[in-house]
């Protein structure tokens, strides 16, 4: 049974995809244009004198004559008022490659030359915008030709006015840009004037659908019209900032896990809008998935209706069953949710902010204040965190004595890769070459300029270029992260602004600082640069200016916020074909993929596998053991309390012992020195007889050595003596004599010796009734009782 309480009646709310801005949107396909509309006398005529030579006299090329008038004929006998809808009809825009076998049908034989005819005929109709083939059409041809002449035809002047933005570019970056440039005007019509940011955004979809060799990711077209002032000043400076999706409004979030509940998906809306200041778009999204999808949908699927926080035990427990296992499609389990608990938080802090809202706002959140699904205890981390520190402390202490071997792997790797490509660079091509006792043979180099060799040995092409940036930035990598200890994302937005110079205020010395930009705590920080880590950063500065006078400027995108930042001089950038690209959390993970599996370090048999994190907990640990207060490593790590520096921390047992011996070191250094010079003999002698002196009637005195009796040897009175129980019978008897004192005390009228016979009395009497009650009341010592059963035998038995 499901408890409600009232509320509007629910509405289905459909998902709703955020609608692209206005400039982003395509030019709407002409269904009819002038040159399409002209009677077939005039359209021979004017493609015919457009591609004809004056100075000739004559045609192109004959074949071209015959091929316009077989297709024309062709396309005349299907359905439509224009070529371009005849074009349509017939079917040959979707056959694609294969379109000339369609006015070839039924032609015995069909000869090569026919097809070729055709071909020529259609390249006058596209490049005189007769017809316009889609993009799924115009991506299946291989007609280099028919495209440059698209270009001369349609539009000379704009094509020429592009060509010196993209001198820089390699021949082939060229052509490839020039070619999508013409694919755009060819389907869309216009000039290259008339280009618009949807028609880049509608080409590279169309290049991604058709797996087109990879040219989606080569964007100097875009940066072609972007630099020439084609598109408009307000658009971004890199294609790929329209191919991602970017920030979306809480809205359209919540809006795409389809609640049906109106109600609730306006509460949903209003939580998360609340919290969103103190997130960043990532986590807010996160945050939305497992309120959304993982809770109320997935309680919408399973009871259908509900319209009310408050859930009855049964179907929070269903519903939690469901939430620990990862299901397929069908609802079946397939493995267990392996941060089950983390995803209870979520639902646990959304029922405890609701209900702690309400007391300052009642009238927004008390009708919805219900009892949380979720107990404290099952949500309780620390046994998984524990077990997640022990795991990692055990990662460091691994890693921490094989990073030397590491360091000597990388920089090996590096300078092997670098000589590698000099070698392959120097030798002709098909040429035989050794570089690191290995014989390769060189490609013939590609249209990207990149450099390839073949291993005899496994018949793979080897990319020699890749090889050795992956190298470079591993070891550039492993050395920035192991001299700073700072975070992944904190050295990818390095940049050459980040260098400060710091006077210190007492010697003037000019000391060289980094500055950290505010990552995960939104405060920077300032590191001091090494001479090693000064020598890593000057051979990163030398590889990304590449003999220019400054860094390339770049645009980063994060992944978190998912928003570009402002071109900036990045240190972490390389070139990738066309343009310059700040270098990516996922590139760097591979990098140092590839530089383990080629280290080989290994530790019990088996490969260690570095990751980026590894070096912070490496660098905290050292820095900790070297003797650095954890309050500075908090600092320069950028923690904001001690207790998150010592979860990075790994303490070895031999630093804990190392450390107690320094620490009793230094305390006796701080002692006086006569207290640890050596004793004579007579000092010796008087320790000795002072454990003599100690011995009394009643028991033991507890006094330490060299300080006087305090009660002039009234042991009675004392607290420092330790009754022996075998004398219990004497102190009764003192007890007793000192009770008749007290009698004749008073009758002789000795009034101060009444008085301290009543003290002695009651120390008497006291240190009676701790001894009786110490022998009637047995101590308990916790240990344990050997049993009989116990297998153990005595001595009187075996000796039998």
């Amino acid at each position: 049974m499901i408890v409600t309480t009232p509320r509007p009646a629910p509405v289905k709310v459909s998902a709703t995809k955020p609608e692209p801005h206005v400039e982003y949107e395509p030019r709407q396909s002409e269904h009819s244009w002038w040159q399409t509309r002209q009677p077939r006398e005039a359209l021979v005529e004017r493609l015919l004198g457009l591609f004809t030579e004056p100075a000739a006299g004559r045609t192109r090329d004959k074949t071209r004559r015959r091929g316009l008038a077989k297709l024309l004929d062709w396309l005349q006998q299907q359905p439509g008022d224009t070529w371009q809808d005849r074009w349509l009809a017939s079917g040959a825009d979707t056959a694609g490659f294969d379109w000339a076998d369609l006015p070839l049908r039924g032609r015995v034989p069909a000869r090569r030359h026919h097809r070729d005819e055709l071909c020529c005929g259609l390249e006058l109709l596209v490049a005189g915008q007769v017809i316009r083939p889609g993009y799924a059409w115009l991506l299946r041809q291989r007609q280099a030709l028919m495209l440059a002449e698209a270009r001369a035809a349609m539009d000379p002047g704009g094509f020429q006015r592009l060509e010196p933005y993209a001198e820089h570019a390699a021949g082939w970056a060229r052509s490839d840009a020039l070619n999508k440039l013409t694919w755009i005007v060819i389907r869309k019509g216009g000039l290259v004037r008339d280009i618009t940011i949807g028609d880049c955004v509608e080409l590279t979809k169309a290049l991604q659908e058709h797996h087109f060799r990879g040219s989606a990711g080569r964007p100097l077209f875009y940066a072609m019209l972007k630099k020439a002032g084609v598109l408009p000043a307000t658009a971004p400076e890199r294609l790929r900032v329209l191919r991602l999706d970017g920030r979306r409004s809480v809205e359209q979030i919540v809006d795409g896990y389809r609640i049906q509940c109106q109600a609730v998906r306006d509460l949903l809306v209003e939580y998360l809008t609340e919290r969103s200041p103190d997130l960043d778009h990532t986590s807010l999204r996160s945050n939305a998935r497992n309120l959304c999808r993982l809770f109320w949908r997935d309680l919408e699927i399973h009871h259908p209706g509900i319209d009310s926080l408050r859930l009855t035990p049964e179907i929070a427990e269903a519903w939690k069953e469901r939430l620990a296992h990862i299901r397929d499609a069908d609802g079946r389990p397939v493995r267990p949710r392996v941060n089950y608990r983390s995803e209870l938080v979520y639902v646990r802090a959304f029922y405890e902010d609701i209900a702690r809202w309400a007391a300052d706002d009642p009238a927004r959140w008390a009708p919805w204040v219900a009892p949380c699904p979720i107990k404290a205890t099952e949500v309780t981390r620390k046994k998984v965190q524990s077990r997640v520190k022990a795991r990692m402390d055990q990662r460091t202490r691994t890693q921490l004595p094989l990073l030397p071997a590491l360091l000597r792997a990388v920089e090996q790797h590096r300078t092997d890769a670098a000589e590698c490509l000099n070698t392959a660079t120097s030798t002709t091509d098909g040429g035989q070459f050794t570089a690191n006792g290995q014989e390769l043979q060189r490609c013939r180099p590609g249209a990207s300029g990149r450099v390839y060799a073949i291993d005899p040995a496994t018949t793979k092409r080897r990319d020699l270029t890749h090889e050795e940036s992956a190298a470079f930035w591993s070891w550039a990598t492993v050395e920035m992260l192991r001299h700073t200890g700072i975070r992944i994302e904190e050295m990818l937005e390095l940049t050459h602004h980040s260098f400060v110079a710091y006077t210190l205020p007492t010697t003037g010395e000019v000391v060289p600082m980094l500055q950290v930009a505010p990552s995960k705590t939104d405060a920077e920080r300032l590191l001091l640069v090494s001479p090693e880590l000064g020598e890593v950063l000057t051979a990163i500065i030398f590889r990304v200016r590449a003999g220019k006078a400054s860094l390339p400027l770049v645009s980063a995108y994060d992944v978190f916020e998912q928003t570009w930042s402002p071109p900036m001089p990045y240190l972490f950038q390389r070139r990738f074909g066309t343009e310059d690209r700040p270098l990516t959390r996922s590139y760097i993970r591979e990098c140092l993929v590839a530089t383990s599996n080629a280290a080989q370090v290994t530790a019990g048999g088996r490969p260690l596998q570095w990751r980026p994190h590894d070096f912070r907990r490496i660098f905290v640990t050292d820095a900790i053991r070297s003797g650095l207060p954890p309050h500075i490593a908090a600092r320069v790590c950028g923690h904001t309390t001690v207790d998150t520096t010592m979860g990075y921390a790994a303490i070895y047992p031999e630093d804990v012992i190392a450390h107690h011996r320094a620490f009793i070191a230094r305390r006796r250094a701080e002692r006086p020195s006569e207290e640890y010079r050596e004793l004579t003999t007579q000092e010796w002698d008087e320790f000795l007889a002072h454990f003599e002196l100690r011995k009394v009637a009643l028991g033991t005195c507890g006094r330490d050595h060299g300080t006087p009796c305090a009660h002039e040897n009234a042991c009675v009175r004392c607290p420092l003596l330790r009754v022996d129980p075998a004398q219990i019978p004497r102190l009764e008897a003192i007890h007793a004599n000192l009770t008749d004192r007290l009698d004749e005390a008073k009758e002789q009228g000795w009034l101060g010796e009444v008085a301290a016979i009543e003290t002695t009395i009651a120390a008497a009497a006291q240190k009676l009734e701790a001894m009786r009650t110490a022998r009637e009341t047995p101590v308990h010592l916790g240990m344990p009782a050997v049993r009989l059963s116990a297998g153990r035998s005595n001595s009187r038995e075996r000796r039998r």
